[in-house]
């Protein structure tokens, strides 16, 4: 098979696929876009930053990174704690990236959540290769969400629309994903002690330093108590 055919062939493979993720990163990528219009950005903001960042969640933070005060060490540890989900996704794929070749490179910096979750169920259809489809699942994603965080800032800038309270949109997005998990999950431990460490630092550091150091102190809580929790209940 022709090396034109293999990339078609694993391109329409791939298009079913992605048509879930359409719908929200669509939705959720106008927001963003919007965001950062309110934040006083041109649309080459969201357009750059969803070309090279690629994490939906961090994306919303870097926005209020860039009003602040330059803290390179902050943005670094709220960076590491926010994503260091993917660590473990990228662990679990290295059989899976095997044999990509150089596409390798793209797939591991463009695995965001919903990629992630695509590339290591589907079934891949017989015939098709196995490499460039994930490719171009990758490049689907990223592209849903790049178009539509440039065309919000687009509209914010060109119609200088005004939402008041947009900027609600990433504490609502960090709580659905939550709601999702604690939907999902049967041991809902984990979630209760990430409330009881985000309160008590909270209380004991206020509105403003809180952040970081109730992340260590969860992300310690669940190394300590790891064996435990992974015996107190069982997925879904």
């Amino acid at each position: 098979m022709k090396k034109d055919s293999i990339k078609a062939t694993a391109f329409k493979a791939a298009v079913p696929y992605t048509l879930p993720i359409l719908a929200g990163f669509a939705f959720l990528g106008l927001t963003y876009g919007f965001y950062m219009h309110q934040q006083g950005f041109s649309f080459l903001w969201p357009m750059l930053m969803s070309a090279t960042i690629f994490a939906g969640s961090m994306e919303f933070v870097a926005a209020n990174l860039l009003l602040q005060n330059f803290n390179p060490f902050y943005a670094f540890a709220l960076t590491l704690m926010i994503n260091a989900r993917h660590l473990f996704y990228g662990i679990s794929m290295l059989d899976k990236f095997r044999g990509a070749g150089k596409k390798k490179w793209y797939l591991i910096f463009g695995m965001c959540d919903e990629t992630f979750s695509i590339n290591a169920a589907a079934t891949i259809p017989a015939g098709i290769d196995k490499g460039w489809f994930m490719f171009f699942v990758t490049l689907l994603n990223q592209s849903y969400w790049v178009v539509s965080a440039t065309l919000g800032g687009l509209l914010g800038d060109l119609l200088q629309i005004q939402i008041k309270g947009v900027e609600f949109a990433m504490c609502a997005l960090f709580v659905v994903i939550f709601v999702d998990r604690w939907i999902s999950d049967t041991n809902r431990i984990p979630g209760v002690l990430g409330i009881l460490c985000s309160t008590v630092c909270l209380i004991a550091l206020g509105p403003e330093n809180f952040i970081i150091p109730a992340m260590l102190l969860i992300l310690l809580v669940l190394a300590v108590l790891k064996n435990r929790l992974a015996k107190g209940g069982r997925p879904s």
